[in-house]
């Protein structure tokens, strides 16, 4: 098994190497879901405010029909892309 060396050149073994990556993915996690909850319920809360026109539509319902889906398809693809790069930091990416 590989053993990593942390800023002070002190050997780190496998376990604090899975605390860094878990802890990596649950920050990653909290800020996507943040994200999320803003996107869903902020922007229908805020509906009335929201009162210019987009595209020759209301913002608010484009928003609601569109863009919170456009949001969420990039949330996913950031998600996959970040996990892959953390994977690969941390010694734990699938070889395909």
């Amino acid at each position: 098994m590989q053993t990593d060396t942390n800023a002070q050149g002190e050997p780190q073994g496998p376990d604090e190497r899975h605390r860094r990556y878990w802890h990596s993915n649950l920050r990653l996690t909290g800020v996507l879901l943040a994200i999320w909850f803003v996107v869903t319920f902020g922007v229908g809360y805020f509906a009335r405010e929201l009162s210019f026109n987009f595209f020759g539509w209301p913002f608010s319902f484009w928003m609601a029909a569109q863009g919170s889906l456009l949001i969420y398809v990039v949330l996913t693809w950031y998600y996959a892309r970040r996990m892959n790069q953390l994977d690969r930091e941390h010694g734990v990416a699938e070889d395909m």
